[in-house]
């Protein structure tokens, strides 16, 4: 071999190791990023369940409340009753 070939060989060796390097390296970012993606899912999961819940409960709740006029015949109910005298 000449010293050519022997720099062009030194220099594809360099480049082959960067290579086996740099695909070491993303192969564990590539599982970091998958363990971030499973840690992201269950936190989207326990979000999407907990504003599920507070959604039943504000309906339930909606559902529990009087209507505008049932409101408005409490307020007539309760005029009387304060019109009323108290005997003792």
């Amino acid at each position: 071999m000449n010293d050519t070939q022997k720099m062009l060989q030194a220099i594809i060796n360099g480049q082959s190791a960067i290579k086996q390097e740099l695909s070491g390296k993303i192969d564990k970012i590539d599982l970091k990023v998958d363990k971030l993606d499973e840690k992201l899912d269950k936190v989207e999961k326990n979000l999407t369940s907990r504003i599920d819940k507070l959604g039943r409960q504000l309906a339930y709740l909606e559902d529990d409340a009087p209507t505008r006029e049932e409101h408005d015949n409490l307020e007539k109910r309760v005029v009387k009753v304060e019109q009323k005298p108290v005997s003792a």
